[in-house]
């Protein structure tokens, strides 16, 4: 055998694969990856720091700019947040048409990401078909707040809008024709010859590896806390039929797409349930017109589509801002597991690897 000399290549910041401004470094012995570092802060957008000099509701607005293909999701979480510090009580209604917005939203995330990570790997009808239904989501975001893409939907204390009349009707409509394209996309890969033997074993990592949030759809064990489960508590609905994290058995990148398909079923269910059992009342609770929360400090998570969201609020009682702001995003913590997922594969699977953990760099570089 003739030794191999180690190369060290770039791929990105700019690489199509990247999913945003992510620079990759690899060394390689021939197509193998013998190490890899992952370079972050391209788009570093400093929403920290602008939010502890905004006021409390200007805030909503930069959180749609971290996950902007979950923009609701990030919307809810910070409202919550402080929520929790003022001791707000959020009406029914309000917590029932949040449910609707965070799972729908979901769906959203989720179908950029099959399309995306199909087409990443070679597959590019299931990014038309996936972008096609995600279509129909944001004309439904579109007719609740105006808005397709950062939404500015959620207010402390409820919601700026009640939904327009018929939009439940339409809701329901189209989790109808989504229960049928979920079993289209996997008549397209799960059982496709060339998807298996991109996926399957590729990637590998144990619920021990994945220790709290990281990977958290790796499917080897249950992990970390069911904020998802905690949200559903918040609609009666939901709580009857139960949310069950779905868990894969081998942890690859195989098991983090089946695990991503049985979310989009549950999803439709959660909205299924908490539409027809959407109450009457009022939209928004008792907040006041300046809101300037009590001094202390709170930490509060909902589950995002990647993972948990966190967000880190310090309040000194006197400002009409935050002390501090701070958030926990999924898509900086699961990229964490990069370097182990890539040692030891081939620079094709290093695209397939990026794509199952599904990353948003707006939300890496907030």
């Amino acid at each position: 055998m003739f030794d191999t000399n180690e190369l060290v290549i770039n791929m990105g910041p700019q690489h199509p694969s990247t999913h945003g401004v992510l620079r990759v470094i690899l060394r390689l012995d021939g197509e193998k990856v013998v190490d890899v570092d992952v370079v972050i802060g391209y788009l570093h957008r400093g929403i920290e720091k602008l939010s502890e000099n905004r006021n409390w509701t200007q805030i909503i607005l930069l959180t749609d700019r971290m996950d902007y293909v979950a923009a609701a999701t990030s919307n809810v979480g910070y409202c919550e947040t402080v929520e929790k510090l003022m001791s707000v009580e959020v009406p029914r209604r309000a917590r029932y048409i949040r449910t609707i917005l965070c799972e729908l939203q979901r769906i959203a995330s989720h179908c950029l990401w099959v399309g995306t990570h199909a087409m990443d790997i070679g597959a590019m009808t299931v990014f038309l078909y996936a972008f096609r239904e995600r279509e129909l989501i944001l004309d439904l975001f579109e007719e609740f707040c105006g808005a397709r893409l950062t939404y500015n939907s959620m207010r402390i204390g409820g919601l700026p809008l009640d939904i327009p009349a018929g939009w439940d009707k339409k809701v329901l409509e189209f989790c109808t024709i989504m229960s049928s394209k979920v079993d289209e996309y996997e008549t397209l890969l799960t059982h496709n010859r060339i998807w298996l033997e991109r996926t399957k074993g590729i990637g590998v990592i144990s619920g021990l590896e994945a220790t709290g949030a990281r990977l958290v759809r790796s499917g080897a064990a249950r992990i970390g806390r069911a904020a998802r489960r905690a949200q559903g508590r918040a609609v009666r609905g939901v709580r009857r039929g139960g949310v069950r994290r779905p868990i894969g058995t081998v942890g690859d990148t195989y098991d983090r797409y089946l695990v991503r398909m049985e979310e989009f079923r549950q999803s439709l269910r959660i909205i299924r349930q908490a539409t027809e059992g959407i109450p009457e009342g009022p939209i928004v609770g008792k907040v006041p017109r300046l809101i300037k929360p009590p001094a202390g400090e709170t930490y509060h998570a909902i589950e995002s589509p990647k993972g948990e969201l966190g967000f880190f609020i310090v309040s000194d009682g006197k400002s009409t801002n935050p002390y501090r702001f701070r958030v926990r995003p999924p898509s900086f913590c699961n990229l964490q597991g990069l370097r182990r997922l890539v040692k030891g594969h081939l620079v094709a699977d290093v695209v397939a690897l990026i794509g199952s953990i599904d990353i948003v760099l707006g939300e890496v570089d907030r």
